[in-house]
């Protein structure tokens, strides 16, 4: 991870002193970089020593960090990793050029990977992901969301560079067809499992711990698993408390849906979800080497569902 922060240091260059600024504050900011850890775990698992690895490790960094950039944006967001979004500091109009930049500077070095399988995978998926966050916002304010329309966007937006960061790790170890698949298996269900999780804590967290403002996806009138769960099993008055604030796009009775996500067993609905999606990520990987690299990856989908962060 060292030298894919050099990496990432080193490709964030720019003669345009704001594009170097923006991108350097949310960088700098921290995140758990999962993407990129996952991309080196899996190509440890296979055996892979390629120096492309740290390369297509910080280009899923930088696709991450464009769709960062662009969803605080659209969501209106001005806290994230425990300090001001970057538009809340620089503003939408260069939140948004900046993330252009990234997703671009990216594309020049998945060039540099001299394979078209790659550029294949990548560009793929940043296509699903821009559609993941179109239906998003489709969905938006829609209470009759169910279950599989959920699992539809958290696929699209967040569980499919998961995907792309293992399957490329796969492709850089020259893996079999069989082993590419599952490796792309484990990393779509790691990240479904892990949006589901960031669903909860959006009801079952703590502000400081977080790094970002609870009830966030109620204000954007956001439809996620604890919701529909708690409309599906609460009272008609619970589940009208909660539709009516999700079409409303309003906090103003957080604390009460809160109290409803719990009472209703919402809360272990979801987890539960997210639990068969961990669970379906360590079956894909049985058949990679066993070795501490894959031990890894067993541990992470299993740690994925304390998380408090």
């Amino acid at each position: 991870m060292r030298e894919v922060d050099r990496v990432i240091a080193l490709r964030l260059d720019s003669h345009v002193p704001l594009v170097g600024q923006i991108s350097q504050y949310i960088i700098a900011a921290g995140g758990k970089r999962l993407r990129p850890a996952l991309l080196l775990l899996v190509a440890g698992a296979l055996g892979c020593h390629s120096a492309q690895r740290f390369n297509l490790a910080a280009v899923v960094e930088f696709i991450h960090t464009a769709t960062l950039l662009h969803d605080d944006v659209v969501d209106a967001s001005t806290m994230r990793r425990g300090r001001a979004t970057a538009n809340e500091t620089f503003g939408n109009p260069a939140s948004v050029l900046v993330g252009d930049f990234l997703y671009s500077r990216a594309f020049q070095m998945m060039v540099d990977a001299g394979q078209m399988r790659i550029m294949e995978v990548l560009a793929d998926a940043t296509n699903v992901i821009a559609e993941g966050e179109v239906m998003q916002l489709m969905n938006m304010h829609d209470a009759s969301l169910d279950e599989a329309a959920y699992l539809q966007v958290i696929r699209s937006k967040t569980a499919k560079l998961f995907e792309a960061s293992s399957r490329l790790a796969a492709i850089l170890a020259g893996s079999s067809a069989a082993t590419e698949e599952a490796c792309a298996t484990y990393g779509q269900a790691l990240g479904t499992a892990f949006q589901i999780i960031d669903d909860v804590l959006d009801y079952d967290g703590d502000t400081q711990e977080m790094g970002k403002n609870l009830g966030d996806d109620l204000r954007e009138g956001k439809a996620t698993l604890p919701l529909i769960a708690a409309m599906q099993r609460g009272t008609p008055a619970q589940a009208l408390t909660v539709r009516h604030a999700i079409e409303q796009g309003s906090t103003d009775e957080l604390h009460a849906i809160a109290a409803i996500v719990r009472e209703t067993g919402a809360l272990d609905v979801a987890r539960q979800a997210a639990a068969a999606e961990a669970q379906r990520a360590m079956d894909a990987i049985s058949i990679l080497p066993d070795n501490p690299h894959r031990a890894a990856l067993l541990q992470l989908a299993a740690q994925l569902l304390t998380r408090r962060t």
